[in-house]
């Protein structure tokens, strides 16, 4: 199972088709909307699937159903290799739930042809807010997805234990003035933007008539900058930044591929997760089919050329992404990050 989106099935469906004809192994997806992937329960899913792609934040759902990954040294060279925390996001108790194949984070989208270039500061998207220009997905889960965001990027990020998610000693400054922010930025924008989630938003930015230039906090989508796959092209770029520590603390997202423990096929299953999150499927097959990669061979790659350099542009962003649990101590990036 995975979700329908072509950046979410489009991939896994050439990679199967490959792994057959070098294995004998036949795979065969379903899909779901955006939406019902990242609320349906998990262990439903791991009692029809053998393979099940899951955002990092269903770890918490685990309760026996996923197998865990165990093989150390393709483990090791895979957490080496991943982007920004994308390996780690799916390790939880000393044990790896899942192996990334897709990176993500909340960057910014535009119009090339209708702005001059990426927004740089927060007070740009407020300005081009006023001016009915502005898109910002705000469907639930999202709008908690930006207050996450800018808290980060404040340099006080969100609490990830505990009872309070702002931290009442260390961050309610933070907290309050990235409420605040928000509130101003959301009176701002079309109300379409409250029934939205990221790719209603980029299918509307995308539109030829379209009156949007800009969505300065939206998961990226590297299909819409591909010459083509729309009407017209967005180019993607950094968050533009609301406190003094550049592009950082957005919220990771992207996906990693799963086995289920409650069915026959976990071998077979895990063969296959491990080779389609390998560096070289990764920047190459998955890459050109139409995902969005995680590995850092990719982002490093000629990958960036169909997708109007989209990986090298949000590089720093996915780098500096906040994940929603205890984990940045153990981050390998030299980009300064907010504290958990």
């Amino acid at each position: 199972m995975t979700w329908s989106h072509p950046r979410g099935i489009g991939p896994l469906l050439a990679c199967s088709r490959l792994w057959r004809e070098k294995t004998g192994v036949e795979i065969t997806w379903d899909k779901c909307s955006l939406q019902d992937f990242e609320a349906y329960p998990v262990e439903a899913l791991a009692r029809r699937y053998d393979l099940i792609v899951i955002d990092h934040a269903h770890v918490g759902q685990i309760t026996g159903c996923l197998a865990p990954f165990v093989a150390f040294d393709a483990a090791r060279d895979l957490a080496r290799g991943s982007v920004g925390l994308s390996y780690l996001s799916y390790a939880w108790q000393g044990r790896q739930w899942a192996l990334p194949i897709d990176a993500a984070a909340q960057v910014q989208a535009f119009r090339p042809d209708l702005i001059a270039a990426p927004l740089k500061l927060r007070d740009e998207a407020v300005a081009l807010a006023r001016a009915g220009a502005v898109l910002c997905p705000m469907r639930s889960p999202h709008s908690l997805m930006v207050l996450y965001m800018l808290t980060g990027n404040l340099g006080r990020a969100c609490a990830v234990e505990g009872p309070d998610l702002v931290d009442a000693e260390a961050g309610a400054e933070a907290g309050a003035e990235a409420f605040e922010r928000m509130h101003e930025l959301m009176a701002l924008v079309d109300p379409r933007s409250f029934a939205m989630d990221p790719i209603d938003a980029l299918e509307a930015i995308a539109d030829a008539k379209s009156r949007f230039v800009c969505a300065p906090l939206i998961f990226g989508y590297a299909n819409y900058a591909a010459d083509g796959f729309r009407a017209r092209r967005i180019r993607f770029a950094d968050i533009p930044a609301l406190g003094s520590h550049g592009p950082v603390g957005s919220a990771l997202g992207g996906t990693g591929i799963a086995v289920s423990a409650l069915r026959p096929g976990g071998k077979a299953a895990a063969d296959f997760a491990w080779w389609v999150a390998s560096a070289e499927v990764q920047a190459g097959l998955y890459a050109s089919s139409g995902g969005q990669p995680a590995h850092a061979a990719a982002w490093d790659s000629d990958a960036n050329a169909p997708v109007a350099d989209f990986y090298r542009a949000t590089r720093r962003t996915l780098e500096g992404a906040w994940l929603r649990r205890a984990m940045m101590a153990t981050c390998r990036s030299k980009t300064p990050r907010p504290a958990c």
